[in-house]
């Protein structure tokens, strides 16, 4: 048995009572009640269950404006089900309960209610119209919630969901993790002044954990969850009745003034690893706002808006899908969900780190003056891949050996121009320098939500740090190239058009429906009989391997850290990178296409080279080339360096202190150029978030210290 609201109804004398019964059934009774009469109870619909073996709802809720009732149950599943049309059938079968068409009184006899449940078959058994199953695992669905037009579900395997209506079928948007070990979630709470309280059992407290502060609110030893229990917060006190042994206990706490102030809000629990700039956001009446999406070794990925005049930053969504630290972010920018509209900022996110973990979501950003950040955030989870989850799947797996279980994904690069939009399922590819010493390029089905495993090369043979992919294009058609760098101080070129127009290939002749290219190398059936050791062998994933390097140049002396190309106008290419050694490399490529027999092949010229060793006293942790003469370089020293850059050397322009501490990453933009000047804006993050503005000259100063 629950209860819900019954939309249109009052809540202090009517409400819906459902009841699960034999065989999955689901009965919807409206009951009513007014002081000095006895409840007078109405069937309203019947509802089927899917088959599960504790076959029952735990929760539910109305969609008034959509006609629909949207369900939990034991299995962890939720259930959509129309309730829009179930009024007039219930009103039509309870007159030929009373034997004609008379108007039902209301009267205390209540002699309706044992004989609707008697003809209930007058009413259709429905069926659900969309089904999550198992979305909340083996533990069940603990509540249903409405709040701004999305559903939220809370369940027992500690996370709750967002999730929307979408053609009469549930979507899940996102998912959050509220604190480690909070694992029995039971309610949300929504709060008049934007909090979001999670209710729930942690061991054998029960506590109150505020989203907003990211701490419990309160902690109430009271044995565990299994019990009954209710909560109730009001602005001047907060009470929470359970059951405990048989007795009733009641606990209150008066509201009390808040004796601590919070200077500045942090926005990560930990050091700030990779932060990107999604682009401004253009808002009546305020200044331009730049978004922003940062990731942390607390696990954790923040959607955040920073203005120029106010000098704060304001999280507007916190990711929680990783299980470990985010090393890198990477974007593809894009036209806006069909259900969304073209106003505003569209893109796909990529983040990726520790426990070799890709998620990848759908963002949307647009002006919202009503809010308090000017900005509203929608936050979609597209995709999501881990290479050791064909791990987790094997049989007898604790006789095996698990390769690298430690491996992390260093640097994301997006291919760009690969939006094959051409064929039945439009698909973009993603570039990952891996721990293991390996290339991995994966590619993006957004409509099937599939990230897959293309090709990868463990051709540096030691960790690879930076990955960066560019597209060379001419009158006879593309090239799409990456750049990668290792440990080692090497940096390799690749021609990966090849992988990505086979699965390209692969995809179109599969009419938009591909598996991963390496599930296994061996039949489903072997012909003959094969030894444990063998079948193991055969089993692990073997993926197609990348071709050898086109180029590969020692740039450094150790690993490289930092990577940037730029497109010159005369169609080459400037690649600069930064070292542990403190050092700086920039090199001058050209694309040339060779004579093959059938295929143009690839070629890479170096045309020049240009060194600065020792240009800062640290590691160089972030690079960018502004314009062909102009780049800028930032270290652990806490420098940021503008670089002019001459044939055969690199000139310092100036030099401006930041107050990050060990300097993780740097991204940068330009604001436009007036006057002869270069306006660009930098954000850094480290043990914190800093952003800059700056402007450079086209003519270099006189030879003198930088300033």
């Amino acid at each position: 048995l629950s209860w819900a609201p019954r939309p249109g109804l009052p809540p202090d004398t009517a409400a819906a009572l459902l009841a699960s019964g034999p065989d999955g059934e689901m009965l919807w009774l409206d009951v009513t009640h007014r002081p000095g009469q006895a409840p007078w109870v109405r069937l309203m619909g019947r509802y089927l269950l899917p088959p599960c073996k504790q076959r029952w709802h735990t929760c539910a809720t109305f969609l008034p404006q959509e006609g629909l009732l949207v369900c939990g149950d034991r299995r962890g599943s939720l259930l959509l089900f129309p309730c829009s049309s179930s009024s007039g059938r219930a009103a039509e079968s309870t007159s030929i309960v009373n034997g004609g068409t008379d108007p039902i009184v209301e009267d205390s006899s209540n002699e309706l209610e044992p004989s609707c449940l008697l003809h209930k078959g007058a009413l259709p058994l429905e069926s659900p119209l969309s089904v999550l199953f198992g979305l909340h695992g083996k533990t069940g669905v603990t509540s249903v919630t409405i709040h701004r037009g999305y559903i939220y579900s809370t369940g027992r395997d500690g996370v709750y969901r967002q999730l929307r209506l979408w053609d009469r079928q549930l979507e899940v948007l996102q998912k959050h993790r509220p604190c480690k070990g909070l694992q029995w979630i039971e309610e949300l709470h929504f709060t008049s002044d934007g909090d979001l309280l999670v209710l729930g059992f942690h061991a054998d407290n029960f506590v109150v954990w505020s989203s907003r502060t990211g701490e419990n609110i309160h902690c109430i030893p009271c044995g565990g969850g299994h019990r009954s229990w209710s909560y109730c917060s009001s602005p001047l006190a907060e009470v929470f009745a359970f059951i405990k042994s048989g007795d009733v206990m009641l606990y209150q706490r008066e509201a009390q003034p808040c004796e601590q102030q919070v200077l500045l809000a942090s926005l990560h629990g930990r050091e700030i690893t990779c932060v990107r700039r999604l682009g401004a956001v253009e808002v009546p009446g305020r200044a331009t706002l730049n978004v922003f999406v940062t990731g942390s070794e607390d696990t954790t990925t923040c959607v955040l808006v920073l203005s120029e005049n106010s000098r704060t930053a304001v999280p507007l969504a916190r990711l929680s899908d990783h299980i470990s630290s985010v090393r890198t972010l990477a974007f593809a920018m894009g036209p806006g969900d069909e259900g969304f509209g073209d106003e505003g900022l569209s893109a796909l996110l990529f983040s990726a780190g520790g426990r070799a973990q890709i998620e990848c979501y759908r963002l949307l950003c647009t002006g919202d003056i009503a809010s308090e950040s000017a900005v509203a955030c929608q936050v979609i989870h597209v995709a999501s891949h881990r290479l050791d989850k064909h791990w987790e799947k094997k049989k007898n797996r604790h006789k095996l050996v698990k390769m690298d279980p430690e491996t992390r994904y260093m640097s994301l690069s997006v291919v760009p121009g690969t939006s094959t939009k051409q064929l039945p399922t439009p698909w973009k590819f993603l570039a990952a320098a891996c721990s293991d010493g390996s290339v991995r390029i994966f590619g993006l089905l957004e409509a099937a939500q599939k990230l897959v495993l293309v090709a990868e090369s463990f051709h540096h043979q030691r960790c690879v740090l930076k990955v960066e992919a560019f597209l060379h294009t001419w009158a006879g058609g593309e090239r799409h190239l990456l750049c990668s760098a290792a440990t080692d101080g090497s940096i390799a070129f690749w021609d990966i058009t090849g992988p990505i127009t086979d699965a390209t290939d692969a995809l179109h002749q599969g009419e938009g429906e591909m598996q991963p290219l390496g599930e296994c190398c061996c039949p489903a059936a072997p012909l003959l009989p094969l030894s444990k050791e063998s079948i193991a062998l055969l089993t692990q994933p073997v993926y197609p391997a990348l071709d050898t390097p086109l180029v590969t140049i020692m740039a450094h002396s150790c690993g490289v850290n930092s990577l940037h190309i730029r497109e010159t106008p005369e169609g080459r290419y400037l690649v600069a990178s930064g070292s542990d050694d403190g050092s700086i490399h920039v090199c001058l490529l050209e694309v040339a296409l060779g004579r093959g027999e059938a295929v143009a092949e690839t070629c890479l010229q170096v045309l020049e080279r240009v060194s600065r060793p020792c240009a800062h006293a640290a590691h160089v942790t972030g690079i960018r080339v502004l314009r062909p003469d102009l780049l800028l370089s930032a270290s652990v020293d806490q420098r940021l360096t503008l670089w002019k850059r001459s044939p055969g050397e690199l000139v310092p322009l100036s030099t401006t202190f930041f107050h990050v501490p060990d300097l993780a990453e740097l991204d940068c933009w330009e604001g436009g150029e007036a006057g002869g000047e270069l306006q660009y804006y930098c954000v850094l993050c480290g043990q914190g978030l800093e952003m800059l503005c700056g402007t450079a000259s086209s003519t270099p100063p006189p030879q003198e210290a930088p300033q």
